[in-house]
């Protein structure tokens, strides 16, 4: 098939409407999938069920393989899978489901800028800890992953990161007006899971704790859209 029709193809598959049968993929979450993954997979979790689209989590030992981007978390839905948040947010967008409509261009310009500091520097701080950090890296991530892998990072990046997404946060109960955007889902999900996954370092998750509003910002999130509210 060739570009243009497969675009074409993509193009009506995206304007069908969302089933109730779209799977998310990542690696076992017990005893696989890494720091960085966790937070990536927790991210496009949380930007679904801010749009209030319905997804299935399952977890494969072989995620990654199964991705034809090889990146994780990917979705499957209908006959299209697509990885990665920003990918994602662009699919559903041409379904008609968007968190940042709403916002004018110096608002979704700004938007963006701070997606790209949590890119920049929490993801980058993610990957330095699980690799290295020596106890991390030998406790945690080679039971996980098969091989060692370096990546220098000074750990004042991450603290700058904390402190500029706290001070844009302030006492709002999201980065823009009253409602979430994907920058909301992108920070949840990477400052949740520094938070709550076991680390022989707990440096980085003390930094977070230093900033009340972020941790009032993570707890609002996870009481709205992931817990149960049947029970």
């Amino acid at each position: 098939m060739s570009l243009a029709a497969e675009a074409f193809v993509s193009q009506i598959a995206a304007a069908e409407p969302w089933p109730e049968s779209a799977t998310l993929y990542q690696p076992l979450k017990e005893d696989q999938i890494l720091l960085s993954d966790c937070a990536s997979s927790l991210a496009v979790q949380a930007y679904l069920r801010m749009c209030g689209l319905p997804v299935e989590v399952v977890c494969k030992a072989n995620a990654e393989y199964m991705s034809p981007s090889g990146k994780i978390p990917f979705i499957h839905v209908g006959n299209q899978v697509v990885s990665e948040l920003g990918p994602i947010v662009q699919f559903t967008k041409a379904k008609g489901h968007s968190l940042s409509d709403g916002l004018d261009d110096v608002q979704r310009a700004e938007m963006k800028a701070y997606m790209e500091l949590v890119n920049n520097m929490l993801l980058t701080a993610e990957l330095y800890i699980q690799w290295c950090d020596d106890a991390t890296a030998a406790e945690i991530t080679r039971p996980r992953y098969s091989s060692p892998y370096s990546w220098p990072l000074s750990s004042l990046l991450a603290y700058q990161c904390c402190q500029a997404l706290s001070q844009r946060l302030g006492t709002q109960p999201f980065f823009f007006n009253k409602q979430p955007t994907e920058l909301d889902a992108l920070v949840f999900g990477h400052l949740f899971t520094i938070l709550t996954t076991r680390l022989t370092s707990t440096e980085l998750a003390e930094r977070i704790k230093s900033h009340s509003n972020l941790l009032s910002f993570c707890r609002r999130i996870e009481q709205t859209y992931f817990e149960d509210k049947s029970s």
